[in-house]
């Protein structure tokens, strides 16, 4: 029944805009269980955020097939999180796991993918959509790892320990590739024509 009830909050929260629901134990112990409710609350509760990591890492029109493979492996191996980390943190270690295959799988086909964005492009109307587009472009062309780092970071606030944890990599690791993100972004927007 208390599942039930998340699940209608989720919708709520979604339609609104309210923040996201907190992921109980409780929650994730349904899960383990194989209950379907509590599976679907629990995406509910976490797609949206997914999918934007993802539509960033993977480009929007592989997002949506790399989430269900995210959410797939996600119930799949529920069973093994343990709560060492938070559930957050476990979820993100998958969907960038899942991102980083995808992308070693498809890069000949990713290759072909920007090439064609790039020479689609047609002019905008406000700076702000330029702006945006150089940054996304600039973003598609730093290597996966470094722009998962950056984006766990900047999107979701994750702390270098949590980044550590979802990379599955050392703290000290997580600060040389959040620098040299940081540095390959820029010297990307400079290229693309990014003006201070």
């Amino acid at each position: 029944m208390h599942v039930v009830a998340a699940s209608k909050s989720v919708e709520v929260c979604l339609q609104n805009g309210a923040p996201q629901l907190e992921v109980s134990d409780e929650l994730i112990a349904a899960c383990q269980r194989g209950e379907r409710e509590a599976q679907r609350t629990l995406y509910l509760a976490r797609s949206g955020r997914v999918m934007r990591l993802l539509t960033r890492l993977v480009g929007p029109q592989e997002a949506d097939d790399v989430a269900q493979q995210v959410f797939l492996q996600v119930f799949r191996k529920i069973e093994s999180f343990q709560g060492h980390s938070s559930f957050d943190t476990w979820l993100w270690r998958v969907a960038v796991n899942e991102a980083h295959q995808y992308l070693r799988k498809n890069r000949k086909h990713r290759a072909m993918a920007e090439l064609t964005i790039a020479l689609d492009r047609r002019p905008k109307h406000t700076q702000v959509v330029a702006d945006r587009e150089l940054l996304e472009c600039a973003l598609g062309r730093i290597d996966p790892e470094l722009r998962a780092v950056f984006l766990l970071r900047e999107l979701e606030g994750l702390s270098y320990r949590e980044l550590a944890s979802a990379c599955d990599v050392p703290e000290g690791t997580i600060a040389s590739r959040l620098n040299r993100a940081r540095r390959e972004l820029r010297e990307h927007l400079v290229q693309l024509g990014w003006e201070r």
